[in-house]
């Protein structure tokens, strides 16, 4: 094999490895209310990290026309932790929202895995 038929392998055999680990999926959602509109996100997401250069790292909740309301930094991979479930508190949710979206990102893919949209306000408010 010469170095260029190494190099390629070598390329390709990394791209193989960062795909299959996955869009970042948010795979459940529970809301606690905090009292004066402010409200608990307890979020659960499911992604293969493989380490810090490819981990989910934050998720976000958007109102409908996909404005952020809140994000979640996630400051390390969860490697050994899956799915992993992570909360935000102190959202307050404006009055004329009628759902929100969570979603999920990841280093490399950023966006695109699994979603959950919730009606707003939460049906146990």
């Amino acid at each position: 094999m010469n170095t260029r038929t190494g190099l390629l392998a070598l390329i390709l055999a990394m791209c193989i490895s960062t795909a299959l680990a996955g869009e970042a999926d948010v795979e459940n959602v529970k809301i606690l209310p905090n009292g004066s509109n402010s409200w608990t996100f307890q979020v659960t997401v499911r992604h293969a990290d493989e380490g810090w250069d490819h981990y989910a790292d934050r998720w976000e909740i958007l109102a409908p026309h996909g404005k952020i309301l809140s994000t979640r930094v996630l400051a390390h991979p969860h490697v050994n932790e899956q799915p992993f479930t992570r909360s935000l508190s102190g959202t307050t949710i404006p009055d004329n929202i009628t759902s929100t979206t969570i979603r999920a990102h990841d280093k490399v893919h950023g966006y695109g895995g699994k979603t959950i949209t919730l009606p707003w306000p939460p049906a146990d408010k």
